[in-house]
């Protein structure tokens, strides 16, 4: 699966909750996770910007836990970022875990944070507060097969186009610790 994919950082939660409410978005998710992010031992997958992993959700509107195994590879940060997707529901983690080990991979980073996901039309709008030791500012993401959909929901939120970025997390905190 191929998706467009746009962020907009440092973001005030409760008024992009409100504008995501007032247009009428389906709240589709509310959840605690743990990334596990898998790579070889020299890095090869996070140097082209792709990785592996074991994601445990904690839902809180279901009261359930899932496991997703799940490898990502960047096709193109030009205007977005367009990510190529392949993802599994697996019963527990420790199989994902065995099976990347088994291949050759290893746990590079463990990531904790709460997202509460809303739908608008056919798109996924994200809210993510991760641990302040990661990443110390929440931000959305903004998912969508449709560029048309994507600037629609930007503008509703009261941003414009240029406040958003095609950046991985990663390059954004990197040029944040660089200023």
């Amino acid at each position: 699966m191929k998706e467009l994919e746009t962020k907009i950082i440092h973001i005030n939660v409760d008024e992009i909750r409100s504008k995501l409410l007032n247009i009428k978005a389906e709240r589709v998710k509310m959840e605690n996770q743990i990334n596990n992010l898998y790579d070889f031992p020299d890095n090869r997958l996070l140097k082209e910007k792709g990785y592996a992993r074991i994601r445990v959700i904690e839902d809180l509107l279901k009261n359930e836990t899932r496991y997703y195994m799940t490898t990502k590879k960047l096709i193109s940060q030009e205007k977005y970022k367009i990510m190529e997707e392949n993802e599994v529901i697996i019963s527990n983690g420790d199989i994902g875990n065995d099976i990347f080990l088994s291949l050759g991979l290893i746990l590079k980073s463990s990531i904790k944070k709460s997202r509460e996901s809303y739908k608008y039309k056919n798109t996924l709008v994200e809210i993510d507060i991760n641990d302040k030791s990661f990443c110390p500012f929440p931000y959305i993401e903004i998912e969508t097969n449709e560029e048309n959909e994507l600037k629609e929901i930007v503008q509703l939120l009261g941003y414009t186009m240029e406040d958003t970025t095609s950046k991985t997390i990663y390059e954004i905190l990197k040029e944040a610790s660089n200023k």
